[in-house]
């Protein structure tokens, strides 16, 4: 891109937009010194790029159809073979259509993404091909990731495997879908306010938030960086545990990448949980969004680790229902300044696809094609910017502090803590002429449990624990301190080998 020098109509219509009052002649003077900036930038212009290399040669992709793509849940398919050997030799993966990969489209669910192809593949991809996994696709997400449900995606919507006609949940929703079909062996996910942790409830499969920055999350489309995460669903506890070795530790790019405390995950499997100390959340249950049978189910499982060993009880956490506000403002006014006000996230060092912020740069021109649950969030986003200048946004940053204090004191004392991932079983999938009150509601009715942890950054595992009304799936959430993603997985495998719940996972079935 050629650096052109500003005109002097420019420069003043700049110095409109800032409050600063610049006459004809100023504007000269302001030309005229920044004569050797633009030197620079051009120099800039003229030097190769420095972004993450492309290992795995690939062919072409294509837009699966009919019996290829019974449920709406690829966007694209493709073959790319990684290593010979390793972890992953012979599992198939798909990819979040978040994720950077180089020659295949990224559109995030967005119609005003459509067309644009990255240049270099994600790190963690990398990853995952360097451990013999086969990239076979990417999954349909829903519009920039901005929903729970499954009806905004631009691709249409995602059927959940175990009740046709509802949603998947979002906004991983065909990453949990693929990963319930069995047609593949993972999928990965986003996680901002339960995205991939949201699907694994509401399909009925296995899906871990893990602490933030133990996947780097270079090359991912995101929101606010504060609230980023990515990582695995499967239909295993074991295979999740495997993925996440693979996923886990620094790229070198991702400056959130600090104080990693890496394990051997697959380790934890068939440990038990003799002694193990449950706090069953008491807030996450029985609220005005809270089913009958989803804390019946969840409640169970409860039970059930009492009996497998674990020392279970029931604990407050008041601040878990503050969860929500506290994310919210960080989340929509953080998006609106990375995704909409600039191109430019907050506090990271990284990886910047130039590719792609020159298309978001031009979104404006496209706004009216977003969905509602985009429009809300960026006119609150932009008002609570533009009226209160960040107030809520660095308020909310620094109660952050004081919710992740509140869980921190309870487990404390347990080594985790126990709720329903959504309070929700999947809901129906509205039809394309709902109205707006109704898409925002199937969209944003299952974040109630999940988002805090965004936020506070703890570690976050769903796995199936039964089925309630219309056999749809509900999903037991467990939360562990900072890094100690492998008692998780310790917890969710005795769970999961008690109820047998392997079968459901992997077969697609109920």
């Amino acid at each position: 891109m050629s650096f052109k020098m500003p005109s002097t109509e420019q420069v003043r219509e700049l110095g409109d937009s800032l409050g600063i009052d610049v006459t004809d002649s100023y504007a000269g003077f302001f030309i005229d010194f920044i004569k050797p900036f633009a030197d620079g930038y051009r120099l800039i212009a003229s030097l190769p790029d420095d972004v993450p290399e492309i290992k795995y040669p690939r062919g072409g992709y294509y837009r699966p159809e009919g019996d290829e793509n019974t449920h709406g849940a690829w966007i694209a398919k493709a073959h790319i073979k990684g290593a010979s050997s390793g972890k992953l030799a012979g599992k198939k993966v798909a990819v979040k259509d978040t994720y950077s990969l180089a020659g295949v489209p990224l559109t995030n669910g967005a119609s005003v993404l459509e067309g644009y192809v990255p240049e270099f593949d994600a790190p963690v991809i990398t990853r995952l091909l360097d451990a013999g996994a086969e990239i076979v696709g990417k999954s349909v997400c829903e519009y920039f990731s901005f929903s729970g449900g499954a009806a905004t995606s631009t691709s249409g919507p995602v059927q959940n495997p175990r009740a046709w006609g509802h949603t998947p949940g979002g906004s991983s929703t065909g990453s949990g879908a693929l990963v319930a079909l069995g047609e593949v062996d993972m999928a990965t996910g986003g996680d901002q306010a339960g995205s991939i942790r949201i699907p694994a409830s509401l399909s009925g499969v296995v899906g871990i938030k893990p602490t933030w920055g133990l996947v780097p999350y270079t090359g991912i489309m995101g929101m606010d960086p504060t609230i980023d995460h990515a990582g695995p669903l499967t239909a295993t506890v074991a295979d999740n545990a495997l993925f996440l070795e693979v996923m886990a530790g620094e790229d070198g790019y991702d400056s959130r990448q600090k104080g990693l405390q890496l394990d051997t995950y697959t380790k934890a499997i068939g440990q038990g949980i003799a002694g193990l100390k449950v706090g069953v959340v008491r807030e996450g249950f029985g609220q005005y969004d809270s089913h009958p049978d989803v804390d019946a189910g969840v409640r169970a499982a409860a039970k059930t680790l009492q009996e497998l060993g674990a020392q279970v009880d029931e604990i407050s956490i008041p601040w878990h229902l503050i969860g929500v506000p506290i994310w919210s403002a960080i989340a929509l006014e953080g998006t609106f300044h990375g995704m909409i006000k600039s191109a430019l996230p907050r506090n990271i060092e990284g990886v910047y696809p130039i590719s792609l912020a020159a298309r978001l740069g031009s979104l404006r021109d496209r706004a009216n094609e977003l969905p509602d649950t985009v429009k809300v969030g960026m006119l609150l986003g932009a008002y609570t910017d533009k009226y209160y200048q960040g107030y809520y946004y660095f308020k909310a940053q620094n109660l952050r502090r004081k919710l992740r204090a509140a869980y921190d004191k309870a487990l404390g004392a347990y080594d985790v803590l126990l709720m329903p991932t959504t309070r929700m079983m999947a809901s129906r999938i509205p039809p394309p002429d709902a109205p707006a009150d109704v898409l925002m509601q199937h969209s944003w009715e299952q974040i109630t449990n999940t988002c805090p942890f965004n936020i506070t950054h703890h570690p976050a595992l769903s796995i199936p624990c039964g089925l309630g009304e219309g056999s749809r799936p509900i999903g037991l959430m467990l939360v562990a301190k900072h890094w100690q993603e492998s008692t998780l997985y310790r917890a969710a495998d005795a769970f999961e080998r008690s109820c047998n719940w392997q079968s459901m996972g992997s077969s697609g079935k109920h």
